[in-house]
């Protein structure tokens, strides 16, 4: 126990620290306390005693930024009021506080949302879901069952980026239905029963993909003013050359258009002049006329696998002098198209699985050899009746390696 001397200090200290200031304190009692030596047992009591002490420590610093003058907590209008009891709560009336916005929107039912993103996809949904906070900048509703997109389905998504529809049963969606949708730059509605391509579409739409539906027709009037429009998928719909009406890419920017699996038996003359990607694969197109391209001379890409080719007309090609990309794999051609030495940007020519017997030693390279042409760096051949043997060296003479050339494997 500690010494009946050392209570007395420490009793001194507790009665002095209520009325003294920190500095005082540390200058007197705390150095006075240091005077005595204790032993162990000693000055765990002690420490004890000095936390009992600070406890019991009136604050550092003036109460008096804690002084009711000025706060709100009598009743500031006692001489006008009729508040007989001046009570601060004169009525007993429940106080319902009021928020001018929603500070936490709800998520449909079933659904998922985070980060302005709703995922309500593989619900086995009729309709679409209601309460999509109005803050949502993507939907998904990919694999469900709906047939309808009425007219306030998305009323009230002013930021709405993005719109998957995939693989329902769509088969009509109201003309007023993207009305309030003025930022709206992607929309999916593949694996639908779409019969025709939807007006009244955003303006500020940049992508559209309307896979396997059943599209006949493309109106003049669809994509009116849609000068943002850079991205048309519309694969696997029975769309034939006469629904194309005349004029319906008028005054539109599309770069990327694909048109495969559908009922094409020519390549289509009235798409954009900006087109950089045409794909027109696994249609019934069996020649290549010389006025097919003229339209599309900034076009980069070219898909025409999987036709019925039997003739590409002699400078066709010419009229795409800055391709880089062309697939005529799986078609009836005998010879190699004539002009491909021409092309000075292409790189990859895809002519795989066709009736091609010959293959001469100018048909990919420049004659003259100061002629500046990109180096290949893909030619398929294989799956000809091309007597490989007999194919010169120097026919490849442009290509980047000779891992790049595909030869052989020809069966019967």
């Amino acid at each position: 126990m500690v010494e009946n001397s050392t209570f007395k200090r420490t009793y001194s200290l507790l009665t002095r620290v209520n009325g003294a200031s920190p500095q005082e304190i540390v200058a007197t009692d705390y150095f006075e306390v240091l005077d005595w030596s204790p032993t162990q047992d000693d000055m765990k009591e002690y420490v004890l005693l000095v936390f009992l002490t600070l406890c019991s420590a009136k604050p550092l610093f003036h109460p008096s930024y804690l002084t009711l003058k000025n706060m709100m907590l009598k009743d500031m209008e006692d001489e006008g009021d009729s508040d007989a009891n001046n009570s601060l709560f004169p009525t007993r009336e429940p106080i319902n506080p009021f928020f001018p916005f929603d500070l936490f929107p709800t998520c449909p039912f079933g659904c998922q949302c985070y980060s302005r993103v709703v995922h309500c996809s593989d619900l086995g949904l009729s309709s679409v879901p209601s309460n999509i906070p109005f803050d949502t900048r993507m939907v998904d509703l990919q694999n469900n069952k709906i047939m309808e997109i009425k007219e306030n389905d998305f009323k009230g998504l002013i930021s709405l980026y993005a719109l998957i529809l995939n693989n329902n049963k769509l088969t009509k969606i109201h003309p007023k239905a993207f009305q309030t949708t003025k930022k709206l730059r992607r929309l999916y509605l593949s694996h639908n029963q779409l019969s025709e391509i939807p007006l009244n579409l955003p303006k500020s739409l940049a992508e559209l993909r309307i896979h396997d539906n059943k599209v006949k027709k493309i109106q003049k009037e669809t994509f009116k003013g849609m000068n943002s429009l850079h991205v048309l998928e519309m694969s696997a719909n029975p769309l034939d050359n006469n629904g194309i009406e005349p004029g319906a890419f008028e005054g539109v920017t599309v770069f990327h258009i694909r048109i495969a699996e559908a009922k094409l038996t020519s390549i289509p003359k009235e798409l954009p002049s900006t087109l950089l990607e045409l794909h027109v694969d696994y249609n019934k197109i069996s020649t290549v006329e010389l006025e097919d391209f003229k339209r599309y001379k900034d076009l980069q890409r070219l898909g025409l696998g999987n036709n019925r080719i039997t003739d590409i007309e002699n400078g066709s090609l010419a009229n795409i002098p800055r391709v880089r990309e062309i697939h005529l794999e799986n078609n009836k051609l005998k010879k190699i198209p004539s002009g491909l030495q021409e092309l000075k940007y292409l790189q990859i020519i895809f002519l795989h699985s066709n009736s091609i017997t010959k293959v001469g030693v100018n048909d990919f390279c420049p004659a003259v050899p100061k002629m500046k042409k990109s180096l290949y760096s893909a030619i398929s051949l294989f799956n000809n009746p091309v007597k490989y043997w007999e194919v010169q060296p120097a026919t490849f003479r442009c290509v980047l390696s000779r891992m790049s050339v595909q030869l052989g494997n020809f069966r019967k």
